[in-house]
């Protein structure tokens, strides 16, 4: 039997569920392993609240945390005394604390109505360009400075003291302290990307308190050990570290890709894609803002130079208004194999259009999308799913391309990690439209990196990025999809969808 060297768990948050995922590291040095069990899953299910100025669709982050005590429960019950504790989520959305440290209600979903038309009213007092070339973070109305900036009147603002990114308050709920991960507080729009620090003198030109912004961490950093009586509560005997991660979670995911030149890219899939390349230093260019492209920092000093586009979340919802119609969930599996006989690229849609950013029917707004473009409404679910996949694979497509081109950067691999990697049809069209193989795995990246911080972090491990990917790729069962597949479109087909597209 391998030796037992490390036992860490990993909490990880995505925008519709929750999960306790164990690590154990096993083997001797220089030929270690980790084995990963999941050990409690908990769903996350926003809920919309009434407000005098109408209702705002919020995160029960409280019932996440009820979720995470849960699942370190589990993991204790499972394994026994753990090493660590990491944390990792989505970004953007923060908690707001008072001046007793206690929480000022429910965290304000990204994909709330409030922050519609801020950007441009941001710019106005500090230009697109400026504000770029300093966090290097690309426009989008959700980014924590626009949520900030429309939240400026509101009672809870008068009152905050110190606002923490979702998994920085979560950690400081287990521990009692304060801070934030760079990872994720690189998402807010208020950190510079160069110096990795928080950029108080625009922080204050737009008008929002600097006192909010909390002492900043680098991924490897113990926080803290869980309180007594958080250890009681889930069965703990002795001290537990909670460990800084890449807090956000494609930093983790990033950690956990089996990147092996730098000519490789990632697709880090989930309700969101994040398309893009691994750097040493952020690409602040003019072109790169005018593409939308942005710069979020990673572990070991790294920058995740990317590009966010809208996921697997219009199949998600898709399946959820069948479901709402049938009182039952749609067989996946089964549309995937009846979409997979159907004729590519019969049907594309830019998943990016603001119409498919809130909840709601995707398969009317499909619909729609494709009526305005000349192109054949999706006639069956399995035409609804097969046009979801092309144009996610499409999209993924222009993502990388200009990645490359604006960082000078050749691309000859793409690692595709997260749930996407179990959608056959996904990573094969992905090849298709890329034109270059696609390695598919690992499903758990994220959970992966996340470990591989602590376990480092914990000295059960030790080395650079390169060698900590060397233990997580160990075992891992990659699928490799060539872009001259079966059924292989062609480039001439992929082209004419773009310029379809407008593109």
């Amino acid at each position: 039997m391998p030796t037992r060297r490390g036992v860490f768990a990993a909490v990880d948050l995505g925008a519709s569920s929750g999960r306790v995922i164990v690590g154990v590291v096993t083997g001797e040095p220089g030929a270690e392993g980790i084995e990963l069990h999941e050990v409690h899953r908990f769903p996350n299910r926003p809920v919309t609240l009434p407000t005098a100025r109408g209702s705002r669709l919020h995160w029960d982050v409280v019932g996440l945390y009820r979720g995470v005590l849960d699942g370190l429960r589990a993991a204790v019950r499972a394994h026994g005394r753990l090493d660590g504790v990491g944390i990792d989520s989505w970004a953007v959305d923060v908690g707001m604390l008072d001046a007793d440290g206690a929480l000022l209600g429910t965290p304000v979903h990204y994909r709330d109505a409030r922050t519609d038309g801020v950007p441009a009213r941001a710019f106005a007092t500090v230009p697109a360009d400026e504000l770029y070339a300093r966090t290097g973070l690309q426009v989008q109305s959700f980014n924590t400075v626009f949520q900030l900036i429309a939240a400026a009147d509101d009672a809870q603002t008068a009152h905050a003291r110190t606002m923490l990114p979702v998994p920085d308050l979560i950690a400081y709920w287990l521990t009692g302290r304060l801070g934030a991960e760079v990872t994720n507080a690189s998402t807010t729009g208020l950190l510079d990307a160069r110096t990795r620090a928080w950029a108080t003198d625009l922080a204050d030109r737009l008008a929002i308190d600097t006192g909010l912004l909390p002492p900043l961490r680098e991924p490897g950093t113990v926080i803290g050990d869980v309180r007594d009586d958080v250890l009681t509560e889930i069965g703990h005997d002795g001290p537990l570290p909670v460990i800084a991660v890449g807090s956000h979670d494609t930093a983790s995911a990033v950690v956990g890709v089996p990147l092996a030149s730098p000519r490789a890219a990632y697709v880090a899939t989930g309700t969101w894609s994040l398309v893009g390349l691994e750097l040493d230093e952020p690409v602040l260019t003019e072109a790169s803002r005018a593409a939308n492209f942005t710069n979020e920092l990673g572990v070991d000093g790294t920058v995740r130079y990317l590009r966010n586009v809208t996921g697997l979340w219009v199949l998600q919802e898709s399946l959820r208004t069948w479901e709402a119609a049938d009182g039952v969930a749609p067989d996946l599996t089964a549309l995937l194999a009846e979409a997979a006989a159907l004729p590519a690229l019969t049907t594309v849609v830019d998943v990016d259009d603001d119409a498919f950013v809130p909840p709601g029917d995707m398969p009317a707004r499909i619909a729609d999308a494709a009526r305005r473009t000349g192109q054949p409404e999706p006639a069956s679910r399995a035409a609804v799913v097969r046009c979801v996949v092309d144009s996610l694979a499409l999209a993924h497509r222009r993502a990388l391309r200009q990645a490359a081109e604006l960082s000078g950067r050749e691309v000859d691999v793409v690692h595709l990690v997260g749930g996407g990697a179990r959608n056959a049809l996904l990573c094969r069209m992905t090849a298709q439209a890329v034109g270059v193989p696609v390695l598919a795995g690992p499903v758990e990246s994220a959970a992966l990196g996340n470990l591989l911080v602590q376990a480092r972090a914990a000295g059960v491990l030790d080395g650079d990025l390169a060698a900590l990917r060397s233990v997580g790729a160990r075992g891992a069962d990659l699928e490799r999809y060539e872009p001259d597949g079966p059924g292989a479109v062609g480039e001439a087909g992929w082209r004419a969808a773009e310029h379809l597209l407008g593109g």
